[in-house]
């Protein structure tokens, strides 16, 4: 039940608000099966079901959207994590995603005063020579006003929103339930690793609250392009940044979306496109971690046909290991490996149930349409799309990694596009995934890895008599256990073990009542009222037992 999986009192008035909207976009259903109902009911919560029917009548993306946004912050954040399963979800439920940028009005200045104040140690007036109490833009975590140093230094001031982490801390703990739940009760559902979803959503805003760990993001990017004078990304002032706040350079530039200004600067678009897609590609396949948001309002144009990139609260990390998997499926493509390729797909999506004759089949026409082709020349968006629309249509999943990469390689496409019609994402990634190919089968590389594997087996064969011997002294002496993990199991021993509580708590009253009653008909020993004390006593220790008994009964659906 969702009500046992709520910590703390103070998140019933949160899930009241989530359930109301719910049942307002026509989600009721989903409060009914997830135990929600009864409680609005026994809270007597008015619900604001004015323009229900309109509302209703909405496409499903549309409504769900919606609703992402009027339940707050972090379930907008959710709805931008889901924006990059392009694996999961369908062309339609991918769009409606993305609009969620999280453009949210503003805190007033003197709701957030106070905390500058504390953060700073000073009113923000006296820590700089001007401070711009209108926020030029605003989201869902933070919000942005400019401001001056006092030795002239135009920056920008990032606040974080106030209350806002009690409220996030709640929805946390809400959607680890749900997800738990989904998992254990939907086998559907399981296919989609919905617990790890939620555990890379927990971690990303965990990250995004920080707005210090922005700016640590932020100069590690601006470390690995320090020889790079076309990436500009803010220096960061950290004598006055720290959790809750941070202070950036001002980037004063033109926004990748407005393509007249950048015309009328006399900016080269192509030139931009191709150093805009390379920065990031770098990040990728060379560094393994890269800015995951480069959305146009993120991305600034400069004199000199330069780059900047802002906002590094959202990055993502690609391991070598999965740098390795993306160098050996294409290069199984290349080679018309279908086992390869197929290997490759169920190892990213970890789904130990899939139908393998139906993949197969699938990959082998997938592989098929690449055969031949010279990497160069290969659609490798395009490709990713494919990829991604076989696993979902064979219920496979990417791990969120990937599946943010692949986000990030398509919005980086239609960006550079939208600069330059003839902008080839294929052509500038392509020394890229050379160099790493080369790489991955270089000599080298070859022995390192050979070298690695032969030093892993000797371990293993050196080990592997005492370990023989610890499992055959176990066995005479009748010590090997074998742990079996079953999770309906466990859910009926809890279920059990609750029964078994109850039924205790019973016999007790009853034993109570039972010798309470025999105890008023004696005379002897002090009283009460006229009555027995000891039985008197028993009777309410009854009582005490049978309220106890249907409160349990009633909290858990018994009663209904």
């Amino acid at each position: 039940m969702l009500w046992e999986g709520i910590t703390a009192a103070r998140d019933i008035g949160r899930l009241q608000t989530i359930a109301a909207v719910l049942i307002r976009y026509g989600f009721g259903d989903i409060v009914g099966r997830l135990g929600m109902a009864g409680m609005l009911r026994r809270a007597g919560k008015v619900l604001p079901l004015e323009h229900l029917e309109e509302l209703v009548a909405l496409p499903a993306p549309v409504r769900v959207r919606r609703a992402l946004e009027d339940m707050g912050p972090t379930f907008v954040k959710l709805g931008q994590i889901l924006a990059t399963r392009v694996d999961i979800f369908a062309p339609e439920w991918i769009e409606e995603f993305s609009k969620l940028q999280g453009n949210t009005p503003p805190v007033a200045f003197d709701r957030i005063r106070p905390q500058i104040e504390a953060d700073l140690g000073m009113p923000p007036e006296q820590a700089f020579a001007f401070f711009d109490t209108t926020p030029i833009a605003a989201a869902s975590i933070a919000q942005v006003h400019r401001a001056r140093l006092h030795d002239g230094t135009e920056v920008v001031v990032k606040v974080r929103r106030p209350g806002i982490e009690p409220v996030v801390e709640a929805d946390m703990r809400l959607l680890q339930r749900l997800a738990q739940i989904a998992e254990e009760e939907s086998p559907e559902m399981r296919r989609y690793q919905p617990r790890a979803v939620v555990r890379q959503f927990q971690a990303s805003l965990t990250r995004e609250l920080d707005l210090a760990a922005e700016c640590r993001h932020a100069e590690r990017i601006a470390t690995s392009f320090e020889d790079d004078e076309e990436l500009v990304v803010p220096r960061v002032y950290w004598e006055f940044t720290g959790k809750r706040m941070n202070v950036q350079e001002y980037i004063d530039g033109i926004r990748m979306s407005d393509i007249a200004a950048i015309e009328a600067a006399g900016l080269d678009r192509k030139l931009i496109a191709r150093r805009g897609g390379q920065a990031v590609l770098k990040m990728m396949f060379e560094d393994g971690f890269f800015h995951a948001d480069p959305h146009p309002g993120n991305v600034f144009c400069l004199p000199g046909n330069r780059i900047a990139l802002i906002d590094y609260g959202m990055v993502g990390r690609l391991s070598e290991r999965r740098r390795a998997q993306l160098v050996t499926l294409l290069h199984g493509m290349v080679q018309r490996d279908v086992d390869r390729v197929t290997e490759v797909l169920l190892d990213w999506a970890a789904e130990p149930t899939v139908d393998d004759g139906q993949l197969t089949q699938d990959v082998d026409a997938f592989v098929d349409r690449y055969h031949g082709v010279p990497l160069e020349q290969l659609d490798l968006s395009m490709m990713l799309v494919e990829v991604t629309t076989m696993l979902r249509e064979n219920r496979l999943a990417l791990p969120p990694d990937l599946a943010l990469l692949v986000k990030v390689f398509i919005t980086l496409e239609g960006m550079g596009r939208r600069l330059d019609p003839d902008f080839d994402m294929v052509g500038e990634s392509a020394p890229f995934l050379q160099r790493a190919f080369v790489a991955r089968y270089a000599p080298k590389a070859v022995l390192r890895k050979g070298w690695q594997v032969l030093s892993d087996s000797a371990s293993v064969a050196a080990e592997l008599p005492r370990d023989l011997r610890r499992l055959m002294r176990s066995a005479r002496e009748g010590q090997v256990r074998i742990k079996v993990d079953v999770d309906r199991l466990k859910q009926f021993g809890e279920q059990v073990d609750h029964s078994a509580n109850r039924l205790t708590v019973g016999l007790v009253t009853s034993a109570l009542i039972v010798g309470s009653s025999i105890a008023l008909t004696v005379d002897a020993g002090p009283t009460l009222l006229g009555l027995p004390l000891f039985g008197l006593l028993g009777f309410i220790g009854a009582g005490i037992g049978g309220v106890w008994l249907l409160v349990s009964i009633w909290r858990s659906g018994g009663g209904t």
